[in-house]
């Protein structure tokens, strides 16, 4: 009989991706595994998780919001009635495991697996815990993490250090320059600076840039601008203003390999998962991180690697001063970019997606 896996959670490319690679790496593994995803409807996993080839359901669950809001009064009800689901999906599917990624659906679902007596993983992607998985922590199986020191949050016997699961493609980008610049339409021997404000944009970034836009390409660099949904009619209008072929803006670019590749260096939020893919394709980095991020964790990603010189750090409320020249400076200086890059390929942790998925089978019975 085939093992079974449920993998839930989501809410941001953050959370999907991880649990992407994570399911991925199964089914090398175990050519004949049965995965299950669980997602929050409404959020992005309910399109990117099919589209990676994998069936999901949504639970009604949504997030406390931290202002006064009156859609905090339904959240019992909500939390409630995904608690019910939890129980009928996992009921119906019969899991041998399940593996909780973070994001609002992973609560439900890993709290009920663990009170039927499955065996439950959780992948905490950021260098600070979040509220779900240390809640969740208590009746887990095994924590897997990517940053050391997290005994600080978790049960130390639980823990295995491993590194963020990011998708096998982004390892040896560098073989693929000419591919990502054809298919950008980029020109061969230009700097390219790819920006990133994570799969839902980030206004600062998205701000500045459209303001130092102009300074950029006069300069002589190529721009490659993932906006994000909220900003793309501005950018657009923006690049097609300049009547030049050296910048391009997507809302959302599903091509990552190829961007990376296309990159001399990169300008973006610091994500968990940026900030491992960054490692993993070895890109000289500048971090912007989120401030409203749950406990500041995205500054405590970005410092980890500024104290490690793998990466330059800017405020997001200095952005808009100290982007663009921060930007030029990089791309100007090819020694500081070769300085970066050593550092940040020290961080890389290629297996992780593998060495997850082996704990995870780990756990069947």
């Amino acid at each position: 009989m085939s093992k079974r896996v449920i993998i839930s959670g989501g809410g941001t490319g953050g959370h999907i991706y991880p649990a992407i690679a994570i399911a991925n790496a199964l089914k090398e593994i175990e050519p004949g595994i049965e995965i299950l995803f669980v997602g929050a409807l409404g959020k992005m996993e309910m399109e990117k998780v099919p589209r990676a080839g994998y069936e999901i359901i949504g639970l009604p669950i949504v997030g406390i919001k931290r202002e006064i809001s009156l859609d905090n009064l339904a959240f019992p009800f909500k939390l409630t009635n995904s608690l019910w689901k939890a129980r009928s999906v996992i009921k119906n599917f019969r899991p041998d495991v399940a593996v909780g990624v973070g994001g609002f659906a992973s609560g439900p679902l890993l709290m009920i697996a663990s009170l039927l007596g499955i065996p439950t993983l959780i992948q905490e992607q950021n260098s600070y815990a979040g509220i779900t998985n240390k809640l969740l922590a208590k009746r887990a199986s095994k924590i897997c993490v990517a940053y050391p020191g997290m005994e600080a949050f978790f049960p130390k016997e639980k823990v295995r250090l491993f590194g963020n699961p990011v998708r096998s493609d982004i390892v040896d980008v560098a073989s693929k320059r000419q591919e990502a610049l054809d298919y950008f339409g980029f020109q061969d021997g230009r700097k390219t600076l790819f920006v990133m404000g994570g799969s839902l944009g980030a206004k600062s970034i998205n701000e500045s840039i459209n303001a130092g836009i102009a300074n950029l390409v006069e300069s002589g660099y190529q721009v490659l601008w993932q906006t994000g949904k909220g900003f793309i009619s501005t950018a657009q209008a923006t690049v097609s203003g300049l009547k030049s072929t050296s910048a391009k803006a997507f809302e959302f670019i599903y091509e990552m390999d190829l961007a990376y590749a296309a990159a001399d260096v990169v300008v973006s939020r610091a994500g968990a998962l940026s900030v491992s893919e960054l490692c993993l394709a070895i890109k000289p980095s500048i971090l912007v991180p989120f401030p409203f991020a749950s406990e500041d964790h995205q500054t405590k990603n970005a410092m980890n690697l500024v104290q490690q010189d793998a990466a330059i750090f800017i405020k997001d409320s200095n952005a808009a001063e100290e982007l663009i020249p921060a930007a030029l400076s990089l791309l100007e200086d090819q020694k500081r970019q070769d300085v970066l890059k050593s550092n940040i390929q020290k961080l890389a942790k290629p297996t992780a997606a593998y060495d997850i998925a082996a704990e995870v089978l780990k756990l069947v019975k």
